[in-house]
Formats: structure tokens, sequence, C-alpha cells
């Protein structure tokens, strides 16, 4: 027996046999990865902890403290919750609905409300589902079959998504008796998902794995009033429109009814934009503060709102965060040496609050301008004022952090934090993130008006997600109020353009395997390529074009 070696993080090790299983190396580097290690990358493809290595090679593992690896965790809990759920109630439906804070928000539906009782026997019974150590085996059977499987078990929403795949071969997964289908991989077995939460939240149950990915640990449960309410409304729409999952969205594609889709999908978001207008006047708020993460549409909704404030009466003054930042070269450095353009303290915080004071008082202050080129301030020259009753909106990623404004009293101000929260999930139990739908947003964007490919974009998405985690996302619930910019139909509409961006992606790339991932995910959606009925001032005009508000 030779043996075999393999190089992990730089790392040789060696065992003495011919063949090994990758759940067997990672218990062998366990102790060098802060969160529990999920999967293994090996010649640029993707493999479970199953996985039988016949070979020397290099691996790569992924942790919980990785994106990969947090999906795959809840993945996992996601199927203890379901099997959880039948143990306890027999048959009952089992939504998982949409992430939330750092966890994940489910309902089930089982004949009445959810106790406390309830919660607390869900996560006994979770647990005792990991500590019976149950194989979760993966069974790949042709997708005919699969189809077949879930007809006959009476799972017709799952037979129905699995029309939709391309794929030759279907992963589904068996547990203890318990069969399912979920998109992307598992773990070997129940024995892994040892750190665990889970508690009462509105008509349902948050469940929470190891905080920031970190084994031995878990996350605190944090309250996300405003963030709940604009998931409900979402909820709302999504029955007025009678969408509640990808086959659902596909049939009225089919069908052709997709243009009174998005005509009521674009009425919902100027009936709520001519809301939050109201609003404002109502308070008589002086400053309008608009905070959303990337390609959230915050141009286009700042636009839409000025027009909804013009139609009662209210002109305001758009003003530039942008051009209050400071010199290029007093810029704050980050942890790697390079200028930190998303910290807040890259902002002039003294002349911003001062010159908004003085708008706010009915004095004049002359704009001012950035040079991006020069990385230096330039004064115009022009002389900027407000009447009374005319508010000034503000966009940026840090216009609901109080540090920015600290020096304007908060009845002045009017919050708000825009999302993008998509309505439409693959089925009850495979979720689509809202970041993957913003990933999707920028990819067609930067490449329509940006000259980046959409390996630029995944390239510097991890960066522009940690950057959001920093200085936007614990300030949201800051807000006055929250806006959806997500329509129900546009991963429908992106679908061609994104899935041809990402399939120019070489297997050799690192990104390679995301690109992977994000064209496994549209395969789902039908698309739509007749664009008439989406008008010149929608939201989603801004990522793919014909744009009439932009400027």
């Amino acid at each position: 027996m030779s043996g075999l070696v393999f190089n992990i993080d730089g790392r040789e090790i060696k065992v003495d046999k011919d063949k090994i299983k990758l759940s067997e190396l990672a218990m062998l580097v366990e102790e060098n990865y802060q969160g529990h290690i999920c999967m293994g990358i090996i010649d640029n493809r993707l493999y479970d902890l199953n996985r039988i290595i016949y070979k020397s090679c290099s691996i790569k593992f992924l942790d919980t403290t990785t994106e990969d690896g947090t999906r795959l965790y809840f993945r996992g809990l996601s199927l203890l919750l379901v099997i959880a759920s039948q143990n306890l109630f027999g048959k009952s439906r089992v939504s998982i609905k949409h992430s939330l804070g750092d966890g994940l928000y489910c309902e089930i539906e089982n004949g009445h409300l959810l106790s406390e009782d309830d919660i607390a026997n869900i996560k006994m019974e979770m647990i005792n589902i990991v500590k019976n150590d149950y194989p979760i085996v993966c069974k790949y059977m042709t997708n005919d079959q699969a189809i077949d499987l879930f007809e006959n078990l009476g799972r017709i929403e799952k037979s129905e998504l699995l029309k939709y795949r391309k794929d030759d071969l279907t992963r589904v997964y068996e547990c203890n008796g318990y069969m399912d289908y979920f998109y992307g991989y598992m773990f070997p077995t129940t024995g892994y998902l040892t750190d665990i939460d889970v508690a009462k939240m509105s008509k349902g149950l948050i469940i929470l794995g190891p905080k920031n990915g970190v084994k031995g640990t878990t996350t605190e449960l944090k309250e996300h009033v405003k963030l709940s309410e604009i998931y409900n409304e979402s909820e709302e729409w999504s029955n007025t429109l009678g969408i509640f999952n990808v086959v659902d969205l596909n049939q009225i594609i089919e069908e052709g009814r997709y243009g009174e889709m998005i005509r009521t999908v674009e009425a919902l978001h100027e009936k709520k934009i001519a809301e939050i207008a109201e609003k404002i006047v109502e308070k008589n708020s002086k400053v309008i503060l608009i905070a959303a993460p990337s390609s959230s549409g915050k141009t286009s909704f700042a636009q839409r709102l000025s027009t909804q404030l013009k139609v009662i009466g209210v002109n305001p003054l758009p003003i530039s965060l942008d051009d209050y930042f400071i010199d290029r070269k007093l810029t704050p450095l980050d942890e790697h040496g390079k200028y930190d353009y998303e910290s807040i303290y890259s902002i002039d915080l003294e002349k911003f609050n001062e010159d908004l004071d003085k708008l706010i008082n009915g004095e004049e202050i002359e704009r001012i301008k950035f040079d991006f080129i020069e990385g230096k301030r330039v004064y115009t020259g022009e002389q900027l004022s407000v009447k009374k009753g005319q508010p000034i909106i503000l966009e940026g990623i840090h216009c609901l952090n109080p540090i920015l404004t600290k020096g304007i009293e908060d009845e002045f101000k009017y919050k708000i934090y825009i999302s993008v929260i998509t309505q439409v999930n693959l089925d009850d139990h495979n979720r689509i993130s809202t970041s993957d739908l913003r990933l999707l947003r920028r990819m067609v964007r930067d490449n329509s008006f940006r000259g980046l490919n959409a390996e630029q974009t995944i390239e510097i998405w991890p960066s522009v997600r940690a950057g959001e985690i920093k200085n936007i996302f614990p300030y949201q619930e800051e807000a006055d109020i929250m806006f959806n910019s997500a329509s129900v139909y546009e991963l429908s509409v992106l679908k061609p353009i994104a899935d041809n961006l990402l399939k120019s992606i070489d297997t050799e790339s690192p990104n390679y395997l995301e690109a992977m991932r994000l064209r496994k995910m549209l395969q789902y959606f039908d698309e739509i390529t007749d664009l008439g009925d989406i008008g010149p001032t929608s939201i989603i005009r801004e990522f793919i074009g014909g744009s009439r508000i932009l400027v």
C-alpha cells in the first residue's frame, strides 16, 4: 500500500490508505478551522464530505465562516426542522421563508399558532435528531425518477419544481425515512449540526446557527421589528399576485399573463412610494435620508420619491453625500492598508453637518463637488438654499448611521431603508437569497454601464458584502420606514442576460463555482424577454437599461 498525500492549506497530509473520505480528512485538520468544515474543493470542483478520494491531490476546505458553508449549515437546519415537525405534529407544512438577521424565519402550518411549548419541543426534537446522528444519504436518480417519486409521495410542489431542472441527475436526500429535494449539498449525518437555537417569532419561528459561523457558538436572537414588517408586506403582495413559488411564476409566464403581473407589481411600488411621500409631508421632515445595500435601486427610488413629493406640492433638493468625501490622501486605511472609501470617516462629517444645519435654518451654502480624478474637493461657486417646506434628499450607505447627521435634530429627519426581498422561493424548503438577487442585478448593470464582466463583479462582491455588514445592516432598524424594491418577476427578466454573462467564466477561474451555483439557481425560472410592460421609471430599469429617470 503506497498511501496518499494531500496538500491542504499549504500543509502536507499523508495517509496510509489507498482511498479516504473527505470527512476523514476534514477531521485531521478541523482544529485549524474556526467553523464547521462543510465541503471540499478539488480541481475547482465542489464535493460534499461523503466524497471518496482515490488519488493524491490538493484540497481546499470550506467551513461555516464562508457563505457557501453557511448556506449548507442552514440547509441542514432546515432539514432538521422539517423532520422534527413531522415527528411532533404529523402531516404539516413547513415553509422556509427568508433570512432575518443572522437566522432563518420559518412557519409551520399544523392547524394552530405555535406556542412557546411548541417551540421548546421543536428545539428539543431537533437536538435529539442531532444526537441520534442519523445518516443523510444522498441518492442520485434521474430527474424523471425524482419527479415520479415526489408525485407518488403526494409532494406535488416538489415534482412540479423538478420539471424545470435541466440536469439529467437529481440529488434526493433521505434521512431516517424522510425524503426531500434540497438545492445544494448536505452534511453526511445530522450529528454535524451541533450549534442550534430556535425561538418564537411572529406567526412562526426563527432557527439560529453558529455565531459568525464559529463552531461551538450560537447566534443571539435580535429583534428586527421593521424588517419583519416589510417581509409581511411582501407576503401580502405575493397573496395579491397569487405567486408563492417559482412554479406559480412560471405558469403565469407560460400562459402569457405576465404583462398584467408586471403592471400590478409596478402599481404596488408606486402606491407604496406615494404613501411614503405623504408620511414625509405629514411629519414635515426637512431631511430625507435614504440608505440601502448595493444594487437596491436607491437612485431610482429617490427619483420616484421626488416625483411623488412634487405631486403633493413639495419640491425636494437633492444633495450628494459623495461630494463630501475628504481629500483622498486623508482617507482612512482598512486592515489591508488600502483606502477605505466605505468608512464613515471618509466623509467630512463636520463640513457636512455644518452645511446641512445652515440649509435647515434658511441660510445659503456653496455647493461643493468631489473631483474623483484628482481626489480633491472643488468649490463650484453655486449658492444653494431651501425654501420653507422644501426638504433635502440625501442617499448613501451611511445615511442611517447616527454619526453622519449627529448635528441635526432627529425631529427633522425622515429615514428610509431600501431592501431587496425576494418574494418568490423555489419551493417550501428551498429559498432564494436576497443577496443573490442583488448580485445578479449588479452583474447585469456592471456589464451594461460600467464595462465590467461577470467575473469582475463576482470578484469584488465579498468586499461589498463585508462593507454592508459593517456599515449598513447594523442601522437598518433605525429607519422610519422600509421599502422593498424587488419585483417578483425580475429573476425571469435578468435570467437570459445574467446566464449569458455567467457562462463566459472559464472552468479554471476561481469564480467558476459561484458562476455555476447561480446558473443552477436560474435554471428553474422561465425567461421574460418581452420587456414592453416594464415602464421607464421601473426600478429594474436601473439595471437592465431603458430608465428615463436616472441622471
